[in-house]
């Protein structure tokens, strides 16, 4: 096979993408990536009035995108949104595991019912929707892409006032599982990614930057600013095209520089 043009590999012209939490902030920047090289889409988080209008954005840019509502911390749920996509899509050739939750209390208070909240959604919707789509797609297809959005918040504890064990754990956990499925996968030609976002300011994350101090955020990463609208766009698209065919088990901190100073 002769080597391909790099627009050829990075085109995903014909395949289908599912993503989580694709409402607002970082998923939706995803789907936009996703759906500007080529693909379909199909959203999905809790709020229908939100999909309605994340929807409605995509294919204002000429994307071809629809929407599922399901709470992904719910076993139940979660299975139906994989098989309500591949019916009214026909496939998913490409899964990006965003929806997620974080708590803010010291370790010492940290309510158990909000553990269980943030592992439910973080880690085991993960699972649950991955092995999902795998078994009713990916494994018979033998092909597939899978992003589960970690954080660097997974890579290392946090300052004294940053007080989010539960998140920092799920998400170190993410970055198991991406590691584990794609070594187990790899023999089904399904490549497993992760992407390890630093801080941008999405709903979730503005009330812990707007307490700290966007400046002095934005002043712990050497490039000196937080992420923007377009930051995981390039990555996203490298994991989920031929481009990435031969990247699988690894994750990328998006971040800025911010993990390279404080360690990893």
């Amino acid at each position: 096979m002769s080597a391909r043009s790099i627009q050829k590999l990075f085109d995903l012209s014909g395949k289908t993408a599912l993503v989580t939490g694709g409402s607002r902030g970082l998923g939706l920047q995803m789907a936009h990536a996703l759906g500007e090289a080529g693909a379909k889409i199909m959203l999905s988080s809790r709020k229908a009035e939100d999909l309605e209008q994340a929807a409605a954005e995509l294919q204002a840019a000429g994307i071809d995108a629809r929407w599922i509502a399901a709470d992904c911390s719910k076993e139940e749920d979660t299975r139906r949104l994989a098989d309500e996509t591949l019916e009214r899509m026909g496939a998913v050739d490409i899964l990006v595991n965003n929806a997620g939750a974080s708590w803010g209390a010291p370790a010492e208070d940290h309510p158990v019912e909000a553990w269980d909240k943030v592992m439910n959604l973080n880690v085991r919707g993960y699972f649950i929707l991955a092995q999902q789509i795998a078994r009713g797609y990916m494994i018979p297809k033998k092909s597939g892409r899978i992003i589960n959005i970690a954080s660097i918040a997974g890579l290392n504890g946090n300052p004294p006032e940053m007080q989010t064990l539960a998140y920092n754990t799920s998400k170190s956990a993410v970055i198991g599982f991406t590691h584990t499925l794609a070594a187990e996968w790899g023999r089904y030609n399904i490549n497993v990614n992760a992407i390890c976002p630093g801080f941008f300011m999405t709903k979730m994350a503005a009330g812990l930057i707007e307490s700290m101090g966007e400046e002095k955020m934005a002043s712990r990463a050497p490039l000196g600013r937080l992420g923007d609208e377009e930051d995981l766009k390039g990555i996203t698209l490298l994991y989920a095209s031929d481009a990435g065919k031969h990247i699988t088990g690894q994750w990328l901190a998006v971040d800025g520089g911010v993990s390279v100073v404080l360690g990893a």
